[in-house]
């Protein structure tokens, strides 16, 4: 089952459910910001400040960083325009009581072109069930190469930061950006400070341990992952969430940046494929 829903200040969502799971995904930014299998609690982490409201990204789900992640383009908002974009709902097809896909898209327009001069068509697929999977697919529709590079910026729910271990990613070099530099370790992650970690050339599996559960990253076209957290003091200061909810989520992204930026030929199209298991 789905329909189509707004809240009262009239931003739209589609509200997905099946015999496995449910979720809540707005037009706005094609932005995933609910996930529940039947009978568990939502993997996904939410700011309860979140605003849904046209023109203001939400602070939580699975945000898209298209065609910029971080500020690589001065002109270009951080972690590019698609946060704020009204993407179109093109299907949702039930495939059996258990299996449901949503499929949206956004084309270029003058709006966009004002702000990255390139045709494209930049397509969402979410496949919600006892899996949750996401295709992020670029277009090249233009007669010139376009550089991309994007994320699937995903805010996972946590019992606490502190019972939190990543695995995965030893010995994989990674930028730390808060200090400027290179570097790599041969052990698991545990955070207990600021984090901004963008990790290069990563393998296809990740898995977050908490103290309540384990999931699982499987990835395929992301040749980068993203390990952020901003702790207490940056915490306190960010808008759209608590000054103690660092506590409660850590973002691993699965993305290209940096130096797995890619190059798009005309007429070529490139896929980044999420499962969460």
């Amino acid at each position: 089952m789905y329909a189509v829903k707004k809240f009262d200040n009239g931003f739209e969502y589609i509200e997905v459910s099946n015999t496995k799971a449910s979720a809540k995904i707005a037009l706005q930014g094609a932005h995933l910001f609910e996930y529940k299998r039947e009978g568990e609690e939502d993997i996904l982490w939410l700011s309860e400040e979140s605003s849904f409201e046209n023109g203001t990204a939400i602070r939580g789900g699975i945000p898209i960083c298209w065609p910029r992640f971080g500020v690589l383009d001065k002109s270009m908002p951080a972690h590019g325009f698609t946060r704020t974009a009204l993407f179109e709902l093109l299907r949702v097809e039930e495939k059996d009581d258990s299996t449901t896909e949503v499929l949206f898209y956004l084309e270029y327009s003058p709006e966009s072109r004002a702000i990255w001069n390139y045709a494209f068509r930049l397509e969402v697929k979410f496949i919600i069930g006892e899996k949750l999977e996401v295709e992020l697919t670029t277009k090249n529709l233009d007669s010139k190469e376009m550089l991309i590079t994007e994320a699937l910026h995903t805010y996972f729910r946590v019992s606490d930061i502190a019972d939190v271990e990543i695995r995965g990613l030893e010995s994989c070099t990674f930028i730390d950006t808060l200090e400027d530099r290179r570097s790599s370790e041969d052990k698991s992650i545990k955070i207990d400070a600021e984090c901004d970690r963008v990790y290069l050339n990563v393998n296809e599996k990740i898995t977050l341990h908490d103290k309540n559960r384990e999931v699982e990253l499987t990835s395929q076209g992301a040749s980068s992952a993203i390990v952020w957290n901003p702790w207490i003091e940056k915490g306190s200061r960010m808008s759209g969430m608590r000054a103690d909810a660092y506590k409660e989520f850590v973002c691993i992204e699965s993305a290209n940046a940096f130096d797995n930026a890619y190059t798009l030929k005309p007429s070529v199209s490139h896929t980044l494929y999420l499962q969460l298991n």
